[in-house]
């Protein structure tokens, strides 16, 4: 899952980091992020980063990046992560902080918030986890200014599934969206760093796909599968995939 290059007309692509060790569920959300940003492959590249380091010239090659969810965990003690997830967080972290300063683009999400939120001196824990599901999310005044968010409405649904979170946005971030579970579910840093709590790109079908894969890997009751497919492929989560083109649309 690497590819390299330009884009076919010249212009710098986008990088998408995989973070996910299974890759039936990365090849899934790479598919999803795709759609979501109206990208083909020569448009948003894909990287592996649980087995290769982030090449040392991506910040040249890349206009930007997408840093996709996983199930590691930012606020497990660093004595019980494996030599993988300490190596991708220190990447992921480089990267973060080199959005924060403008020297290059990055949406992260779900796992990838906690990266960031952690880098920037923020606190992350288990106390504000979500379950599986359609959430309601809605968006700050400062949300509804954003170049981004500012074309949602005001409360719109997206999908969750995570064990950590945040209290409050880390210092220098600008809170977009929030929600009574975890109230830190989306922010900004400068205008070159997003950051999400919520899965911006799947479809319902999409998400139930990847459900499959982390059935029993304590996110919900495996014996409700049914019952929570259900309800996200019932569930209208059109909104959120918006921020993830716009996102690209600035970008290539």
């Amino acid at each position: 899952m690497t590819y390299a290059g330009t884009g076919t007309d010249g212009t710098r692509p986008l990088l998408y980091l995989c973070v996910r060790p299974q890759a039936g569920a990365a090849e899934g959300e790479y598919r999803s992020f795709r759609e979501a940003a109206h990208l083909g492959e020569d448009r948003l590249h894909a990287h592996d980063l649980v087995r290769e380091p982030l090449p040392a010239d991506a910040l040249d090659t890349y206009a930007g990046f997408l840093v996709g969810g996983s199930p590691f965990n930012v606020a497990d003690p660093t004595g019980t992560k494996t030599d993988v997830q300490r190596r991708l967080e220190a990447d992921l972290e480089r990267l973060a902080d080199a959005a924060a300063s403008g020297v290059t683009s990055g949406l992260f999400t779900c796992y990838g918030i906690g990266i960031v939120t952690r880098m920037l001196g923020g606190e992350v824990t288990r106390a504000y986890p979500e379950d599986t599901g359609p959430a309601t999310i809605t968006l700050t005044e400062t949300g509804a200014q954003d170049p981004l968010f500012g074309m949602l409405p005001a409360r719109f649904s997206a999908l969750t599934a995570h064990k950590e979170g945040a209290a409050t946005p880390p210092p220098g971030a600008e809170l977009l969206a929030t929600n009574d579970v975890c109230p830190v579910q989306a922010y900004r840093v400068g205008d070159t760093l997003y950051a999400t709590q919520f899965h911006p790109e799947p479809t319902g079908r999409a998400f139930t796909e990847r459900m499959v894969v982390y059935r029993d890997d304590g996110y919900f009751d495996a014996r409700a599968f049914d019952e929570i497919a259900a309800r996200v492929l019932g569930a209208s989560i059109s909104e959120p995939a918006r921020i993830v083109r716009a996102f690209a649309a600035r970008l290539v």
